[in-house]
C-alpha cells in the first residue's frame, strides 16, 4: 500500500463518494447547521474529529474483537456505543474550552450521536474490508467531504436568503433545490479523481 492509494481513497471519499451529496448521509445537521459559517465549520471540525476517533476505535474492536469471537453481529451496537461516547468527549471538551461554539451548535452537537455519516463510515470501513491506514484515509476524506459540503453550501445559503426568490421558493423549498444542484455538480468530479488516481 502506497501513499498515492491512500491519496485516491481521500479525494474519492472528498469528491467522488462525499457521504452529503453522493450517499445522502448527515442530511439533519447539513440542513439544520449550514445557515452559519462559524457554525458549519465548528460543525464539521467536530465531526471530522469524531469520525477519526470512531474509525480508530471500532477498527480494531471489530477485527479484533467481534469478528474472531463470532459477534460481528454486535457490530452496529458496538459502533453507536462507541460513538455516543466520542460525542460525550467532544461536547464536554467544547462546553470547557469553547463555550461559545457549544452555545452556537446548541442540539445539533449531540445529533453526531445519531449522525448516519458517522455511523456509515465506521461501518464502510470494515465492508469494503479496508486496512486500518485505509479506513484512517477513508475517515479523514470522508470528514473533509463533509467540511467542504457545509461550508459551500453556507456560502450558498447566505445568498439564497438574501436573494429576491418567489413567493413558493422561500424558506425550505430554495434549500433543497440549492442542495440538490450542489450534489449534481459534485458529480462532476467522478472522472477528475478517476483521471488522476485510478
Amino acid at each position: 500500500m502506497d501513499f498515492k492509494h491512500l491519496l485516491y481513497i481521500i479525494m474519492a471519499a472528498v469528491f467522488v463518494n462525499n457521504y452529503v451529496l453522493q450517499r445522502f448521509l448527515g442530511i439533519c445537521p447539513f440542513l439544520g447547521v449550514s445557515k452559519k459559517l462559524d457554525q458549519a465549520t465548528g460543525m464539521s471540525i467536530a465531526v471530522i474529529f469524531v469520525m477519526l476517533l470512531a474509525t480508530a476505535v471500532t477498527w480494531p474492536i471489530q477485527n479484533f474483537l467481534l469478528d474472531p469471537n463470532g459477534m460481528g453481529y454486535l457490530q452496529t451496537v458496538v459502533f453507536i456505543l462507541v460513538i455516543a461516547a466520542l460525542v460525550q468527549l467532544v461536547e464536554i471538551t467544547l462546553k470547557k474550552y469553547i463555550p461559545s461554539l457549544y452555545k452556537a451548535l446548541g442540539i445539533y452537537l449531540p445529533l453526531i450521536t445519531t449522525n448516519c455519516a458517522v455511523l456509515g463510515v465506521t461501518v464502510l470501513n470494515i465492508t469494503e474490508g479496508y486496512s486500518f491506514a485505509e479506513s484512517m484515509a477513508n475517515s479523514f476524506g470522508s470528514g473533509l467531504g463533509f467540511f467542504l459540503a457545509m461550508v459551500i453550501f453556507a456560502g450558498v445559503r447566505t445568498r439564497t436568503e438574501s436573494c429576491e426568490a418567489p413567493e413558493s421558493f422561500r424558506g425550505l423549498p430554495i434549500t433543497l433545490v440549492s442542495a440538490s444542484i450542489l450534489a449534481a455538480a459534485f458529480n462532476g468530479f467522478a472522472g477528475v479523481v478517476e483521471t488522476l488516481f485510478g
